[in-house]
């Protein structure tokens, strides 16, 4: 067997193995961590959307207060610009 043979074999072997463990659910990816299985991803994601759901709506209502605190904070700077001007005018 000569030297390419060998790297196309030991390629072809990672390939098939790599393969077989996605198709069963397990972790593919190198070493360190890589990527995680189907199985995983989905459950991570079921999991994640109710938790993003709870945050979407503090975010909103976070949103809600901001407006609020910039019409009351809009509406002060209006009444003391509005308190300038009678003053100004007398």
């Amino acid at each position: 067997m000569n030297p390419f043979e060998m790297v196309v074999m030991i390629v072809g072997i990672g390939a098939v193995a790599n393969f077989v463990r996605a198709k069963n659910g397990l972790p593919t990816g190198n070493f360190w961590g890589g990527r995680r299985g189907r199985d995983q991803r989905l459950a991570a994601m079921q999991t994640d959307d109710t938790e993003t759901v709870r945050l979407r709506e503090e975010v909103k209502e976070l949103k809600e207060r901001l407006h609020v605190l910039e019409r009351i904070a809009t509406d002060t700077n209006r009444a003391v610009d509005l308190d300038r001007e009678i003053e100004r005018l007398r």
